[in-house]
């Protein structure tokens, strides 16, 4: 293992010292990310090298991430060769450049792969780490509101947010202006929350659904913006406030967008869920890069003011920690924290720099343009990423944002200003608040292939594979086309007026014109308690299973049910007016059989519903009633990092107090050596000079030869001893030294034994099964529900109700 493969330590380069020569490894502490980065640099200094080289290091150490990539330059991250091979170069190279250079692809790309070869050997990196990053997380690139990369669905980013944000007045009025805002950004209205009658009508709209604990869609916005549920905004009445033909207006001009053909890819594509995106099913985490080049600047603020929103929601879910938990890096963020201005992006930007930290999320911010940032907004960022800037003035203006940051002298200044001004390229000035100095250094070489921005077609090419796995956006039943027996009115005169009927209503629907069709299922629902004392287990679950309506009743029973997570207000919808309906079928009323069917619901709850629980027996740790394995295991694995890094910071003290020794006695070795050494030298220039008067003396007769011969010898016999003094003092500092090397290997040694030790994706883990009593089985409802559907391009159907989830 490299030397600079140590836990919690990020490899960005190494230290330049005032020679400008390199000197030892720059090893960046991963939770220092906590308090959050900043990094800028003009274009050609090298920092797009540096931020992707961080994003790297993160992957290797198993963190996830969530990127917006404005530019489209941090899709580089796939483009991972560990073979680094030509042809793995080919398909990705900048055919221009190899026609500007007047090479053919193949040469270009050979002389690529070469470049890459090379550019790692120097850096003591080979294809191993790039197949490390290839093994410990999973990349992909979304494109919002394009089927390049994977399609995003921002349904479900207008959905309640957790109690804990709307019990928090300022966090949840923040996400409230930034949603409207961002909205209103796509119809071209720069709205001012306090003066805005459309801000303040929309904000209102959103706060009464959202309070109420209800969901919103573009499609339910639009119909309250017609007719609000609420009926007075201050002290004036609605109509009052903003008329119902100005309303209208509004509401046309969200219908107009919703309806426009190139606003379908915002619809359809994986829900905007940050959980689901930092870790895959099996726990295994994930590189999320949103590219956003494509967009305009109204809909980039807008999707950017959705995904900050998102990842706040997320964030306020999450338990404290210390450790680096996730990173949320953002390439360029000219235009989202402006000196002057207020765009829907810049509040939650804010509100992450001032509380992530505390929930392990990492913020790191870039920008080329220093002029036009707002430094006082990044007094909470605690590492600086100083690259080359293209101006004095640009220079200035970083110096005035580090002075509001900490307290910068004015001869301080003068010597920032020098050293950046002669920075090169991949040199960069690193100020962490965590260390007592600034640290010059340069940039290590990236291990993806910086090939510049992606082009559609590559993200395209990139993405392929995964898009055939994609998650829809509607949910897919086992309805393969329309059935054939339906009816356009409701088929319950033949029903016993003793079955009760259920209506699901229908909340996904964006096309006013759409074919609504029932298809009836026979289902039951009821509450279960659990308690466990052992491992702290209080839970009360709502639980429903629905069987498919058949031609014969008396041949079905809950054996073939299937569950379902259902809300009971789907149970109180109203029939759509113009929709058709699957015959049911005629067995139905077999009442007897029916009634069976109720009374042996609770029977077939008590005999098949348990609780299974997770348990991991080295952490002594249970996973929660609800908590699936990927989410244990996320849990785990920062439990796992947590003790990591405490063990880490005792392993350092425990070394570092042997070390200290050491290294006290090594130098007081060296200073042994120069001493010895500098009276060798005073010895020997003493015996030449006796040697030289001995000599003279002889010449011209002096009677005191005979004593200088003498003397001679015995200062021979003394340079001797000293000589022998040198190489005792050396054979002892060698010998230091050989225990300050073994020490290191020791803790090397040590610390990898406990990056072993806490490896939780690999855990075995228990599993605890927990039943009911039968007494705490408690039915709530049975009948049959109507569920309605419709029929996509595909001919396949799906629910018309986004909290019907049918497998």
């Amino acid at each position: 293992m490299q030397s600079f493969e140590k836990l919690g330590l990020f490899y960005l380069g190494k230290k330049v010292n005032q020679d400008n020569d390199m000197e030892n490894y720059f090893l960046y502490e991963s939770k220092d990310l906590t308090t959050h980065a900043f990094c800028v640099g003009m274009t050609g200094s090298g920092k797009t090298g540096l931020c992707i080289s961080l994003l790297e290091e993160a992957a290797i150490d198993n963190i996830p991430s969530i990127i917006i990539d404005p530019k489209g330059d941090i899709g580089n991250l796939l483009l991972t060769f560990p073979n680094l091979s030509n042809k793995d170069f080919l398909p990705w190279i900048n055919l221009d450049e190899a026609n500007r250079q007047n090479l053919s692809a193949e040469e270009f790309a050979e002389r690529q792969a070469e470049i890459w070869r090379k550019g790692l050997a120097e850096w003591e990196q080979d294809g191993s780490r790039i197949e490390l990053i290839r093994n410990n997380v999973d990349m992909t690139i979304y494109t919002p509101g394009s089927s390049a990369g994977i399609s995003i669905s921002i349904l479900n980013s207008f959905a309640a947010p957790l109690g804990k944000i709307i019990e928090d007045s300022d966090l949840f009025n923040d996400c409230i202006q930034t949603i409207t805002s961002g909205l209103l950004e796509l119809l071209g209205i720069k709205a001012d929350p306090i003066q805005s009658r459309e801000h303040i009508l929309i904000s209102n709209i959103i706060s009464h659904f959202w309070r109420s604990g209800e969901d919103l869609d573009l499609a339910k916005l639009i119909q309250a913006i017609q007719s609000p549920p609420i009926n007075q905004i201050g002290v004036f009445q609605i109509d009052s406030f903003y008329s119902a033909n100005d309303r209208l207006k509004l509401a046309m001009s969200f219908n107009n967008l919703l309806a426009a053909p190139a606003f379908k890819n915002w619809l359809e594509g994986d829900a905007l869920d940050v959980n689901q995106m930092l870790y895959t099913e099996s726990g295994k985490p994930r590189i999320a890069i949103f590219s956003i080049a494509h967009l305009s600047d109204a809909e980039r603020m807008f999707f950017v003011t959705i995904l900050l929103n998102q990842v706040l929601g997320w964030m306020r879910s999450q338990p404290g920690t210390t450790s680096l938990r996730a990173l949320l890096y953002m390439d360029e963020v000219f235009g989202y924290l402006p000196p002057i201005g207020e765009p829907p992006s810049k509040k939650p930007i804010l509100t992450l720099l001032k509380q992530a930290r505390a929930f392990g999320l990492g913020v790191t911010l870039a920008t080329q343009n220093p002029v036009d940032i707002d430094y006082k907004a990044l007094s909470n960022t605690g590492t600086w990423f100083i690259g080359r800037l293209q101006t004095q003035n640009d220079i200035n203006r970083l110096i005035d944002g580090l002075t509001s940051v900490s307290s910068i002298a004015d001869n301080q200044r003068k010597d920032l200003f020098k050293i950046i001004s002669s920075l090169n390229k991949r040199e960069f000035l690193v100020k962490n608040v965590h260390e007592d100095q600034s640290i010059l250094i340069k940039t290590r070489w990236a291990l993806s292939y910086l090939r510049g921005p992606l082009t559609r077609d590559q993200i395209k090419q990139l993405m392929q594979e995964k898009k055939t796995h994609s998650i829809k956006s509607f949910q897919e039943t086992e309805l393969a086309s329309l059935p054939n027996d339906y009816s356009n009115t409701m088929p319950e005169l033949n029903l016993s007026p003793y079955i009760r009927q259920y209506y699901a209503p229908i909340n996904n629907i964006t096309n006013a014109n759409v074919q609504v069709v029932y298809i009836p299922y026979l289902i039951a629902g009821a509450e279960i308690q659990i308690f466990h004392n052992t491992y702290g287990i209080s839970k009360t679950q709502q639980i429903a299973h629905r069987i498919k309506l058949s031609d014969d009743m008396t041949d079905i029973s809950w054996d073939q049910a299937r569950e379902f997570q259902i809300n009971t207000e789907i149970l109180s919808g109203n029939k759509f007016k113009k929709a058709i309906f699957k015959l049911l079928p005629a067995s139905i009323q077999s009442i007897s059989h029916y009634n069976q069917m109720d009374k042996q619901y609770e029977t077939f709850l008590y005999r098949n519903y348990q609780l299974s629980l997770l348990k991991s027996d080295r952490f002594n740790v249970v996973s929660n009633p609800d908590e699936t394995e990927r989410d244990f295991r996320i849990r785990l694995d920062l439990l796992a990092r947590e003790k990591r890094d405490l063990e880490i910071d005792r392993l350092k003290r425990k070394y570092a107090t042997k070390t200290r020794s050491l290294e006290t006695q090594l130098l007081t070795a060296q200073q042994q050596i120069e001493r010895e050494s500098d009276q060798y030298k005073q010895k020997q220039m003493d015996i030449a000079v006796t040697v030289g008067s001995t000599i003279l003396g002889a010449l011209l007769g002096g009677g005191r030869t005979r004593t200088g011969i003498t003397r001679t010898a015995r200062s021979a016999s003394k340079i001797a001893k000293e000589k022998q003094d040198i190489e005792r003092a050396k054979t002892k500092m060698l010998k230091i030294q050989s225990q300050i090397d073994k020490l290191n290997i020791n803790f090397e040694d040590d610390a990898r034994k406990l990056s072993e030790q806490y490896d939780t994706m690999n855990e075995p883990l228990k599993q605890i099964i927990i039943r009911p009593k039968k007494t705490d089985i408690n039915q709530k409802y049975y009948g049959i529900l109507w569920i309605p559907f419709s029929q996509n391009e595909r001919g396949n159907m799906f629910v018309l109700n986004s909290q019907i989830v049918l497998d």
